[in-house]
């Protein structure tokens, strides 16, 4: 397995991977050494998401490979199809795989995802439009749900 940290707007960013896909990527919670040296199976993954903290990128087309349940990867396969911008709720994401009572199973397999930003978690929030549980902390949700989200405002003058 490979491994690159990159810095990002939101700190620090581990990205796991190899010949087969990326496995895991998730933000630490402390600072560390910045990669010097990318690895060649992890270069894409690397330049989309910097593409995507500049603002160029909504969609990521690096090949993915993480590890989970079948569950998991379930509900990891339904947050692909929210798009960029865009909200869930846990409820609609509980009743898009076909089970409305799966809801705490969904949230669960939710923060378990091992693919931070690629995997939008971010983007599912409560029932009444809450920012409900993020595994990175519910000041990055919101600053990534901003990010995708600009209030544009036109000016007057």
């Amino acid at each position: 397995m490979k491994t690159v940290i990159i810095k990002t707007p939101l700190g620090f960013t581990e990205i796991q991977g190899n010949e087969n896909g990326i496995s895991k990527i998730h933000v630490l919670n402390e600072d560390d050494e910045i990669s010097t040296k990318i690895p060649e199976e992890l270069k894409e993954a690397v330049l989309q998401i910097q593409d995507y903290f500049n603002g160029k990128r909504t969609e990521f087309s690096f090949k993915i490979n993480p590890a989970g349940t079948n569950f998991q990867k379930k509900v990891w396969q339904e947050l692909l199809k929210i798009p960029y911008g865009k909200t869930c709720s846990y409820l609609e994401l509980s009743k898009k795989i076909g089970d409305v009572k799966a809801i705490r199973a969904v949230a669960s397999a939710n923060g378990k995802n091992p693919l931070w930003i690629v995997v939008p978690c971010h983007r599912v929030i409560g029932s009444d439009g809450s920012l409900t549980g993020y595994a990175g902390g519910l000041w990055r949700k919101k600053w990534l749900l901003e990010h995708e989200n600009p209030v544009k405002q036109e000016s007057l003058f």
